[in-house]
This record gives structure tokens, C-alpha cells and sequence, in this order.
């Protein structure tokens, strides 16, 4: 018996610390892939499914969002915690919305529109990673249930996108998470930490896609490799300085990482040029050499 969808929860509260420095100039979730604004095309592509009751869980930089409540006419909801915690704060904050619920990331970039009004069964959106990967890997029983997750695998079907959960799968998650969620140790989890660590409790099957399906970018040489425009304009204001500075092209800025301070906040990026390694703050606002 197919599932009718509720909701759909966009999960988007996160710093991105790894997509420096665009995201440290802007949420990732608002970048431009291909012509269109990652997070709406993803909305656009819900509301096509009929999925009319969306909302977006916001943290970092969440008056960025704002327009999109207009624009799309979904519910913005703040998680304050979003700097102390990893995502499993994200869903507290909407633990009385989880139903016939989409989890999604504000980040992926669907070449089609994987969602549905009914759905067939709760599960995690996989894709095949031939070769090492790693990504989290999943196999199945035989009924087809998620029975192991492992973090790296060979020849494997990773997860990747979206997950849709149904109401008993919500009901248990939360139940779960309220028993846990004061623990130290719960902090930096991501809610799929908690997920493989209950396989038994909280059921879930794989929905397989093609590879050229579902797309996340964790770094701007990731973008690039998608979005050709990224090579020649970054959209960053922080690689053109640098670039007008080192007098090289933005196309010639590559190799970029983020880096933290000693408190773990973003302190600036290490990034390749001219033949050499560089360093750059964002409180000096300065490269240097490395």
C-alpha cells in the first residue's frame, strides 16, 4: 500500500566549512548551479511532486533565507543550536512535524525530480560507487531493509540525497533522540549516526538511482567538475581579491580547503597558485605562502 506523503523537511542550518570560502560569503544552500539557485530548484521540484507543506530549517546566516518564504511560500524555522550540534538538532526543532515526512539536504542538486506524492516505502535514496568509496556504505536483508551501514566500502551502494521516512519510522526516531539527546555525546552526531546505530528499531529500505542523478558538492573543485563556469568565476569576492592580488586568474586558484582555528571556528582557506601553496586569513584578509 503506497504512503502519502505529508512533508517534506529541508535541513539547512549547517556552516558548510568545507565549501570555502563561498560558503563562508553565503549559506551553500544559496549558490548558483547551472543557471538556477540550488535550494529552489529543489523546492520547485517538491512543490512539482505536490509536496505543498515544506519547511526549511535555518542557522547559519538565516536572514539569507528569509525571501524564500514569499517567494515559495514555505515555513522557515530557526535551529539555534546549529553551531554547538550536528544535524540531529535540526530535526528537534521540527520533532512535531515528522511524519509521512522527505528529509532533505539543502545542497544536492537533482538532475530529475526523485520525488513522489506517494511513496512505496520509507526509505534512503543509494547510489553505486564502483571501485573504494568513502562514502556511508548500506547492504540489505532479504526482504530489502538496510541491515548494516558502514562509513567507507568497495563496490558499493552509498547513501546520497534525500530520505523519506513514514510515520512509524518518525514516531521511533523521535522517541529515540528525545532518550539520547541530552547526552554529551549526541552533540556531534549526524542523525544518520544515530540511524545505523538502531538498524534493528528503525527500518529503512535503499532507493536506488543512477549515478548521474543526484549530485553534492562538497568542495568548489567538486562544483567546478559539474558547473564549467566555476573555473573562470568563482562567484567569491575573497578568490577575486586574492586573484587580483597574486595576478593570476580565478581558473588558477585550485586546490582549495578550508581550515579552523584552535576553538574549531572557520579560519580561512589553503588553496593552490602559481606553482606554489598558499594560505589564506579571514581576519588578516591576506595570503601568504606555505
Amino acid at each position: 500500500m503506497s504512503i502519502k506523503v505529508d512533508n517534506a523537511v529541508i535541513m539547512a542550518a549547517g556552516t558548510s566549512s568545507r565549501f570555502a570560502p563561498l560558503s563562508y560569503e553565503r549559506p551553500k544552500a544559496l549558490i548558483e548551479v547551472r543557471g538556477e539557485i540550488l535550494i529552489e530548484r529543489e523546492i520547485k521540484q517538491l512543490k512539482d511532486a505536490g509536496i505543498d507543506e515544506i519547511i526549511l530549517v535555518t542557522g547559519y546566516m538565516k536572514e539569507q533565507f528569509g525571501y524564500l518564504k514569499d517567494k515559495f511560500g514555505i515555513e522557515l524555522v530557526n535551529n539555534p543550536d546549529y553551531l554547538v550540534r550536528n544535524n540531529n538538532s535540526t530535526l528537534w526543532a521540527v520533532k512535531d512535524r515528522l511524519r509521512n515526512t522527505y528529509i532533505c539536504s539543502s545542497d544536492n542538486y537533482f538532475t530529475e525530480d526523485p520525488f513522489e506524492k506517494e511513496v512505496d516505502y520509507p526509505y534512503y535514496a543509494a547510489v553505486y560507487s564502483k571501485g573504494k568509496t568513502a562514502e556511508w556504505c548500506m547492504t540489505e536483508d532479504k526482504d530489502g531493509w538496510i541491515d548494516s551501514v558502514t562509513i567507507g566500502g568497495h563496490d558499493a551502494w552509498y547513501m546520497l540525497g534525500h530520505a523519506f521516512w513514514d510515520e512509524t519510522f518518525s514516531r521511533k526516531f523521535i522517541s529515540i533522540l528525545e532518550d539520547i539527546y541530552e547526552l554529551p555525546e549526541t552533540k556531534g552526531l549526524l542523525w544518520e549516526a544515530i540511524y545505523m546505530r538502531r538498524l534493528d528499531d528503525l527500518k529503512l529500505k535503499m532507493r536506488r538511482y543512477p549515478d548521474d542523478m543526484i549530485f553534492e558538492f562538497d568542495t568548489l573543485d567538486e562544483l567546478r567538475a559539474f558547473d564549467k563556469s566555476y573555473v573562470s568565476d568563482t562567484r567569491s569576492e575573497i578568490l577575486k581579491g586574492i586573484a587580483g592580488r597574486l595576478g593570476c586568474s580565478e581558473a588558477e586558484i585550485t586546490e582549495v580547503n578550508a581550515y579552523k582555528n584552535a576553538d574549531n571556528a572557520a579560519a580561512g582557506i589553503r588553496f593552490r597558485a602559481l606553482g606554489k601553496h598558499w594560505e589564506y586569513d579571514y581576519t588578516t584578509q591576506l595570503e601568504r605562502k606555505i
